[in-house]
């Protein structure tokens, strides 16, 4: 999708450039445990092994051995942390317990892996696909491909502090984390955008910047550490017509879907915005890397294979109430069954509408615009969701600002003392979740019912 602002033209790097870039090879990795949890002698075995690349697409005969190839590029780490402060953070239990940082009944954290790529070597594998969408839910179980609950800028924040604190030049560490800043964020056509902001903040401050995102949402690349997204659900996202919460990209078949991971897996930030591209200077294709199409092929086919767990909601009486509720206040107009989405765009106050763009539902719903207006993944517009897995999902809203289907029907969100359950913002006390006022006026009981038939979906 065009991006809100007329004046950028976002340029991808050319094929030629794409396809210069080294193919990511897949190793074969292990989990990585909660110190306390972890069996005796484990990172001596990791030591032992030999570094075994596990994709061979010559092997993969049906559409069945893809899938599950998939699977491996989907828990695959694309970045390998050798020493510092998140490698040796993550070796005690400070990291985990300060942080929150959920685990397993078997006491694995499942959103990082151990990499061998070198005999002797054991290095931490980092921003899989796993690594945002997954989640571990409050009796230990996994659910692969939801919206994820690792608190990644929390951790980030944190590691940060530890950064300063020991730095011998905070001047040079303070440079690092504002270039981080600009190429992760930056969107210099956009006044006050979040690399101007970070060039007027401390590295504590920049630090207690990223700790201020709930789990759930995340400040990714593109978006700010300001204006954050709600982490999406995968499951189901073969029904999507739209990625992101802005309706970024497009998908009108698998191919968009590869082509929607190669970008968002590295090759976004080599991307030029008008003037403006992330990294800098273009650099060159062999110090970057890439999936092979045949890694992406098998990762979309394993997303698209993705199904809920079932469901512990069931249709009882009073979530039949809900369901004539929700029929009766026309909520299937937007969150039309049997997907619970239109699959169409939903365009914010104050943009002016393409006419030339299709799927449009001019309706106002006056929620904040920031994230599609004020950052580099900004089209003008959210998409209507899916209400399909509420029951596993949150916090909600496109930045995760309500942590519970309660907190968004309960009309106080409105006011400007309220205080947010999810995503509240650095140096916000209260705000409020303005928007969306569909089912706010509805009676307490009417209320408990929706929120009932929601959860069965």
């Amino acid at each position: 999708m065009p991006l809100a602002d007329p004046r950028v033209s976002t340029k991808f790097i050319s094929s030629s450039y794409y396809y210069s870039m080294p193919v990511r090879p897949i190793y074969k990795s292990y989990e990585v445990y909660r110190p306390d949890r972890e069996p005796s002698g484990y990172m001596d075995q990791l030591k032992r092994k030999e570094p075994q690349v596990i994709f061979d697409s010559s092997k993969l005969k049906s559409e069945a051995d893809w899938t599950k190839a998939g699977e491996m590029v989907f828990d695959a780490p694309i970045e390998f942390v050798a020493d510092g402060t998140l490698y040796s953070e993550i070796r005690g239990m400070n990291w985990f317990v300060k942080n929150g940082v959920p685990v397993t009944r078997e006491g694995v954290m499942p959103f990082m892996r151990w990499v061998v790529r070198e005999k002797g070597k054991v290095e931490l594998g980092i921003l899989a696909c796993a690594h945002c969408h997954t989640r571990v839910m409050p009796d230990g179980s996994v659910i692969k491909g939801a919206q994820g609950n690792f608190p990644d800028d929390r951790t980030f924040g944190y590691e940060q502090q530890i950064e300063e604190a020991k730095s011998k030049n905070r001047d040079a560490t303070l440079k690092e984390f504002r270039d981080f800043i600009r190429r992760s964020y930056g969107a210099p056509w956009i006044k006050d955008d979040a690399s101007a902001r970070a060039d007027r903040m401390s590295i504590s401050e920049l630090a207690s910047v990223m700790q201020a995102i709930t789990p759930g949402s995340c400040a990714r690349q593109g978006t700010s550490p300001f204006y954050p997204a709600a982490i999406p659900d995968l499951i189901g996202v073969k029904d999507r017509l739209y990625l992101d919460s802005t309706g970024l990209g497009r998908q009108r078949s698998i191919g968009d879907l590869m082509r929607y991971a190669a970008v968002n897996q590295g090759a976004d930030e080599l991307s030029q915005y008008d003037q403006f591209r992330p990294v800098g200077e273009l650099p060159a294709a062999k110090t970057q890397s890439r999936y092979s199409d045949e890694q992406l092929y098998a990762l979309s086919l394993y997303i698209y294979s993705l199904k809920p767990p079932d469901n512990p909601n069931k249709l009882t009486a009073l979530a039949q109430e809900g369901y004539v509720v929700f029929m009766t206040e026309a909520c299937d107009a937007c969150h039309t069954p049997p997907l619970y989405t239109n699959n169409m765009l939903l365009p914010v106050a104050g943009f002016k509408v393409d006419p030339q763009t299709s799927d449009v539902l001019n309706i106002p719903i006056n929620t904040d615009p920031n994230l599609t207006l004020n950052t580099r993944r900004g089209t003008g517009y959210y998409k209507v969701p899916s209400l399909k897995g509420l029951w596993y999902r949150g916090p909600f809203e496109h930045n995760g600002s309500v942590a519970t289907l309660e907190d968004w029907f309960d009309p106080r969100r409105l006011r400007d003392d309220y205080v947010p359950t999810g995503f509240r913002g650095y140096g916000v006390k209260a705000r409020a979740v303005k928007g969306h006022e569909f089912g706010l006026s509805l009676t307490v009981e009417e209320r408990r019912a929706l929120i009932e038939f929601l959860k069965t979906l």
